[in-house]
Order: structure tokens, then C-alpha cells, then sequence
């Protein structure tokens, strides 16, 4: 029997990832070095909701870091 619309959206939401383990899906995703299987696992059993807020998190943390690095370097006299 078919799936009413929008329940595959709601069981996914409903899956329960650890966060150690939703961290360390993203960070192999944003360094490309996932595997296989663990991509489908991840996939399977993470939450999608969960992978999102941590990847913008992380993304925001990132450029952060570029910010203060690229003012480090600057105001060290370095870059002029």
C-alpha cells in the first residue's frame, strides 16, 4: 500500500543519530573523504534536520576562521 504524502519526510525526522556521529558525517563530507557505506548508512539512520544544522554550523565556523586568520596575518605586518 502506498505511503500517504510527506510520511517519508516525518519518519526521517524521526531518526535518532548521535550527534558525534552527525559531526563526523559532515566533516568527512566537507574534507570529501566518506566512504561508501558509511554514506549509506549515515543516510538511512541520521537526521536530515540534524546534518543541516550542523553543515551550516560548521560552514559558519569555518568562514570565521578564515576571517580571523586573514586579520591575524594582516595586522602581523606579514601581508604588506
Amino acid at each position: 500500500m502506498n505511503k500517504p504524502a510527506g510520511s517519508e519526510g516525518r519518519e526521517a525526522m524521526r531518526r535518532k543519530g548521535s550527534l558525534w556521529r552527525t559531526v563526523r558525517a559532515v566533516g568527512g563530507s566537507f574534507f570529501g573523504v566518506r566512504k561508501a557505506r558509511d554514506l549509506e548508512r549515515d543516510a538511512s539512520e541520521l537526521n536530515p534536520l540534524h546534518v543541516v544544522i550542523v553543515g551550516v554550523v560548521a560552514a559558519a565556523l569555518f568562514v570565521i576562521a578564515l576571517v580571523v586568520l586573514v586579520n591575524w596575518v594582516i595586522a602581523s605586518g606579514v601581508a604588506t
